[in-house]
């Protein structure tokens, strides 16, 4: 029974047709979604029309699919049962995962990426498909037709990941490893193959290369301006040296070779050497030399052990602030930061000394570890992660400036903007033009990025000299607390012993040592005084919150993004032009030339605009780092007045408690012997120049006479003991209690004072 046509509406069961992903040579891909579980599914169905040879293809195809699992190759699923009625013949359906990003091809297709993708996106490529090539051969299976059309792209937790789709070429060699039939992409195609030779893996290494060549420059390598048969092309190509990889026809039908990459591109300095020696031997014309010889060891031919080394390379891109200009160094194995800011200092003259190396989050690298530490896990190039290199040594930043290079076509364009030229080779020229632009704008945006890792840095200074503050401010208001404290205490004091000095119990030394202990905590007033850095302080978080509300904070690239989508719908045009011939097959470049030239006014003015701010950022910065030395100095002196303090309330202390056994003991000798006014002075005298007598000897007043006073005395003496540590715990708290707790050890002290004159009554009446 005839099978109805297929419908462009047409559901099966829970799945629901949702478009038309692509149109193969002999099949149409289409997307399904189970309307329950959201599950998408890229089915791929054959046309009536199919040749006996293409159905074989196409069998062959699901065979391969369905024994294949790696993450860089598509995978098969299986058909749902609902849908295997709307097969348009005896072919079985193929069912695959869905790739929601799409295909290189259309990736290449952007503008912006006339001239190669980035370096990160080349590399992710690099490491994706020929993982995925590697898989294949190593299962026995030649693809035969690499290209970007045949490459798709899924986003797999946040990361893109590259994957090989369209077998249907694809040779298993389970037969044997020579293979002489194909039908492929000829723009793609390795030279043996459209020669109808015997061929080998090795086709699928020009096929990479090719690829691989044209992700790094926009197009492909070998005269890709020529719109001429395969085998035309082949015969001007052929006589290439083993090392060229790129050959281009001048006007005047000279072809012209290089072993080179051509500029511009979007490749770091240090990857574009390692990958011309990949391309050099993967677009090798002898396709028995193509690849490199095989490592016996490791089955790996050279290519592969080439594309793991550039893959494996630990390289750190440094952007120089002070003159805007990339620098990129490949790491040596285990290499140190400081061996890492020598190289730099060779190449910028920046001293080591003078070189703050930042983060995108303003975090400086830490000398203590190695200079892997800025690069990142995974594959990414410079244009997705850098470091900012800044020169302490200065704080305004005036250029010059390195400008991005024009490239030669583009110089002439600009040099005769009204000049005819084709619209084939303007087609070019304005790619580049496009690409110029594209990489004005960029470099402004790592220099903004730079600026703000530098507020970054700023922010995190703040944060610490705050910190700073707070704490200088505590020791301060502590000091203050306890010099009011000690002030008032040593007044009492003085009071007191003025009171009692008529019961005879004195000492001259004693009371000059208090006085000059009031003169010196006058003098400590000052040291407590933090007030004038506290206003500085104050008066740089306001410099700062300005900064972070100037308009210079954010981002002012939105007028070179304006001339940069300017210049891509000129180019698109342009494009649109070529496909559709006119009488008119030429034109100027006047537009595009305003548009590069306004470009680069902007740039000048956005970039001045940045580095004023940029200096100003920094000017804040170094007065943060020109305070920190006077708060730690002012912090070690209130420390320092602290300790003093403590020590000298403490000592005063002693020596009241000092007088009181001076009291005792010349009580206790008048009780023992007849002592004369003279004998008892040079006791008192005596007593005061020794020192405190042991703990573990008897004391004085233990040997006071009567019934009465035996038992008070050694009371008093620990009442009294005991109020000393209070004391002394009381001054080596908060400054938040201190003056609270202050005032009540004043009633105390009172007291003990009231204590003692009674004791010092008693004593004088015995």
């Amino acid at each position: 029974m005839e099978k109805p046509p297929f419908r462009q509406n047409q559901n099966c069961g829970d799945w629901e047709l949702k478009e038309r992903l692509g149109m193969g040579g002999f099949g149409h891909v289409y997307l399904y979604q189970h309307r329950e579980t959201n599950e998408k599914l890229a089915v791929k169905m054959c046309r009536l029309d199919l040749t006996p040879k293409n159905k074989d293809r196409w069998s062959r195809e699901i065979q391969i699919m369905k024994k294949l699992n790696h993450i860089n190759v598509v995978t098969a699923r299986d058909v749902p049962e609902e849908m295997k009625h709307i097969s348009l013949n005896d072919l079985p359906l193929l069912a695959m995962e869905y790739c929601s990003r799409g295909d290189l091809r259309k990736m290449l297709s952007k503008p912006e990426n006339c001239c190669g993708l980035k370096e990160s996106e080349v590399l992710s490529l690099l490491n994706d498909v020929g993982s995925g090539i590697q898989y294949l051969h190593k299962n026995k299976i030649i693809h035969r037709d690499l290209k970007p059309e045949n490459i798709v792209l899924q986003d797999i937790s946040g990361k893109l990941v590259h994957k090989i789709i369209d077998l249907g070429y694809a040779k298993d060699l389970d037969q044997g490893s020579l293979c002489t039939s194909f039908v492929g992409t000829v723009q793609y195609l390795a030279p043996e193959l459209f020669e109808n030779k015997p061929y080998t893996v090795t086709v699928d290494y020009w096929s990479f290369g090719t690829m691989l060549f044209e992700c790094s420059c926009g197009f492909r390598p070998f005269l890709h301006n020529l719109q001429t048969s395969a085998v035309l092309r082949a015969s001007k190509v052929r006589n290439k040296g083993p090392k060229d990889i790129m050959a281009v026809e001048e006007l005047n039908g000279e072809v012209k070779f290089s072993t080179q990459l051509p500029y511009p591109n979007n490749l770091s300095r240090t990857l574009l050497k390692p990958m011309e020696a990949l391309l050099q031997l993967m677009l090798n014309w002898d396709p028995v030399q193509r690849g490199g010889r095989v490592n016996p060891e490791t089955k790996k031919p050279l290519c592969f052990e080439v594309l793991e080394q550039i893959l494996s390379m630990k390289v750190v891109h440094i952007l120089n602030m002070t003159t805007a200009q990339v620098h990129s160094f490949q790491l040596a194995a285990d290499e140190n930061l400081h061996s890492l800011q020598k190289r730099i200092e060779a190449e910028t003259k920046i001293e080591v000394a003078n070189q703050e190396l930042l983060q995108e989050t303003g975090v400086s690298l830490d000398p203590r570890k190695p200079a892997a530490q800025c690069v990142l896990d995974g594959v990414r190039g410079w244009d997705s992660y850098i470091v900012y290199l800044f020169d302490k040594s200065i704080t305004t930043y005036s250029g010059p400036f390195s400008a991005r290079q024009l490239s030669d076509k583009v110089h002439t364009i600009v040099q005769e903007a009204k000049k005819q030229l084709p619209l084939e080779v303007l087609k070019k020229i304005w790619g580049e033009a496009v690409s110029y632009i594209c990489g004005l704008k960029e470099d402004y945006s790592r220099l903004f990025q730079g600026q703000r890792a530098a507020m970054l840095s700023l922010l995190r200074y703040n944060t610490n000299l705050t910190r700073c503050k707070n704490n200088m401010f505590g020791f301060s208001q502590q000091l203050k607390a306890k010099l009011d404290f000690f002030k008032s205490s040593i007044q009492y004091d003085l009071e007191k012993y003025s009171d009692q000095m008529h019961y005879g119990i004195s000492s001259e030394k004693m009371l000059k040592a208090w006085q000059e202990n009031e003169e010196r905590a006058a003098a400590f007033a000052q040291v407590a005084e933090v007030n004038h850095l506290d206003d500085e302080i104050l008066a740089l978080h306001s410099e700062i919150v300005e900064l972070q509300r100037s308009p210079y904070a954010r981002r002012q690239g939105d007028k070179m993004e304006q001339l940069e989508e300017k210049a891509i719908e000129l180019y698109k045009q342009l494009k649109m032009r070529c496909k559709t011939p006119e009488t008119d097959t030429s034109t100027d470049s006047t537009e595009m030339v305003k548009a590069i030239i306004q470009t680069v006014q902007n740039q000048d003015k956005v970039l001045k605009d940045l580095y004023t701010h940029l200096s100003k950022i920094l000017i804040s910065k170094q007065k943060i780092i020109d305070l920190f030395p006077r708060i730690e100095k002012a912090l070690e002196n209130i420390k320092d007045a602290d300790t003093t303090v403590m020590q000298m309330q403490t000592k005063r202390q002693r020596e009241f408690w000092h007088l009181l056994k001076i009291a005792c003991a010349q009580n206790s000798s008048r009780s023992s012997i007849a002592a004369s006014p003279e004998s008892s002075t040079m006791l008192q005298v005596s007593q005061w120049s020794q020192s405190a007598q042991p703990v573990s000897s008897p004391h004085p007043l233990t040997s006071l006479p009567g019934p009465n006073d035996s038992d008070a005395a050694p009371r008093l003496l620990q009442e009294n003991q005991r109020y000393l540590s209070q004391l002394t715990s009381l001054m080596q708290e908060g400054c938040g209690r201190t003056v609270q707790k202050g005032v009540s050890s004043f009633k105390d002290q009172d007291w003990s004072w009231t204590k003692y004159e009674t004791l010092s009554t008693k004593l004088k009446k015995r």
